[in-house]
């Protein structure tokens, strides 16, 4: 069963005469037209958010990808587009190298 929660908030004039647009250009009433808009900002606000703590060094990129819900391949995508640089030292890759010769 679904847990669902009532949530108001006032919205600007503009922004309901946006939402109308949507609405009928979607055909779709206004909770639904909200709801999903709101579950496509708040997936963009993750990554953006966990990117940025990648690019600080402060979680991995697959740790980055998980919190905010994606596939690792799609976050690395997308720090590259945000022209985040890689935070792979050469020592991590010293280490990656040892461990693959120590596999062979």
């Amino acid at each position: 069963m679904k847990k669902e929660q009532m949530v108001g908030t006032r919205l600007p004039e503009e922004l309901v005469r946006e939402l109308e647009v949507i609405e009928n250009a979607e055909q779709s009433d206004r909770s639904t037209t909200v709801r999903k808009l709101l579950y496509k900002a708040i997936k963009d606000w993750k990554l953006e958010y966990y990117a940025r703590l990648y690019g600080d060094g402060k979680l991995t990129l697959a740790r980055a990808a998980r919190n905010a819900g994606v596939s690792l391949w799609e976050m690395m995508d997308y720090v590259r587009s945000r022209k985040i640089p890689a935070q792979y030292e050469l020592e991590d890759l010293k280490r990656d190298l040892k461990g693959l010769y120590a596999r062979l």
